[in-house]
């Protein structure tokens, strides 16, 4: 296991001027994420997206948080699938962000699929996925489900937040998989023990990349993924 070392962010990301800044996007790709919180803000009245303590820290805590995940998204991946993505964390932030990537380098933008089982999550998505711009699937079934495993079979990349310990996540997530396929998980505080619990189960090599968002956070980036038991 690698750790790379990186430069977090001392300062909260605390609006829209911070979140471009620190992101280098376009007006037109703000613009965007100031739709996706006004919607997501409308809908939290009625569906519980976001814990309401983090409601006025959005910017950081959700949009940023997400965002940091697109520089590790290979340039050349084709399809990126997005486990439990509940508020379109952090699934539908990088859908924004692969299209302006697309936008500004010609790179094309992979596919992406955000799964999420419950059905008024997945009307949000639908509804913040049309009144944002972006192209996503929204898969409205339970990752562990076999039938969904191979519906959606072996991707590029695959993504997930606050969902699971990582050896759950990593049992849901095997079935997508395949040689070339890298993970990137936003982990808290307990990720080294999650790791040596997933190894109990799992072979797979791992890179744990700061946090530019939480001073005791990780971004775990787990390639070769096999099942040892």
């Amino acid at each position: 296991m690698a750790e790379k070392r990186g430069d977090p962010e001392s300062e909260e990301i605390g609006d829209s001027t911070a979140f471009a800044a620190a992101f280098s996007v376009s007006r037109e790709t703000l613009a965007r994420f100031e739709t996706y919180e006004r919607i997501l803000i409308q809908w939290q009245k009625a569906v519980n997206l976001v814990s309401p303590a983090s409601l006025e820290h959005l910017w950081h805590r959700h949009f940023a948080d997400s965002a940091q995940l697109a520089r590790l998204v290979p340039r050349d991946a084709h399809h990126l699938v997005d486990l439990g993505s509940g508020g379109g964390f952090p699934g539908l932030v990088l859908a924004i962000l692969m299209e302006e990537r697309r936008l500004q380098t010609g790179v094309r933008s992979p596919r992406i699929t955000l799964v999420e089982s419950d059905q008024r999550k997945g009307a949000f998505l639908r509804e913040a996925a049309r009144s944002v711009g972006v192209a996503v699937e929204i898969l409205s079934k339970r990752i562990e489900s076999r039938e969904t495993q191979l519906t959606v079979g072996a991707v590029d990349v695959v993504t997930a937040r606050a969902f699971a310990p990582l050896d759950r996540l990593l049992t849901w997530a095997a079935g997508l998989f395949g040689p070339d396929t890298v993970g990137l998980f936003l982990k808290g505080r307990d990720v080294t023990t999650e790791m040596e619990d997933a190894r109990r189960v799992f072979g797979f090599d791992a890179e744990l990349v700061p946090s530019l968002t939480d001073p005791e956070g990780r971004i775990a980036v787990v390639r070769h993924l096999s099942r040892l038991v």
